[in-house]
């Protein structure tokens, strides 16, 4: 399956990427398997979204898709029907955080 993937503008700097990229998932797709062949085509990436030991998400990232915040669910939940269409993408988003 082809999976859409938009990440923010200091992971596709590293990666010399656009916006958006485009990765072959196999089923099932979850956030946990786009990030694996996220990293595995751009290991520039890797330890930048999720840590190098426990796998956990980043603080500062942000995983979104079908308008809905993803961020707190198990890594291996499936993804909405329309990622997995292609007809969304899963956002990797910068939190923002200051005062």
């Amino acid at each position: 399956m082809t999976i859409r993937v938009e990440l923010p503008q200091h992971l596709r700097t590293l990666a010399q990427v656009g916006r958006e990229v485009q990765l072959e998932v196999q089923p099932p797709v979850t956030v946990r398997s786009v990030l694996d062949a996220l990293e595995a085509r751009y290991p520039m990436l890797r330890g930048t979204i999720r840590d190098h030991d426990t796998q956990q998400r980043r603080a500062f990232l942000r995983f979104f898709a079908c308008e809905e915040d993803l961020s707190h669910q198990s890594p291996d939940s499936p993804l909405p029907d329309a990622v997995t269409s292609g007809k969304e993408p899963l956002l990797i988003i910068g939190a923002i955080a200051g005062g």
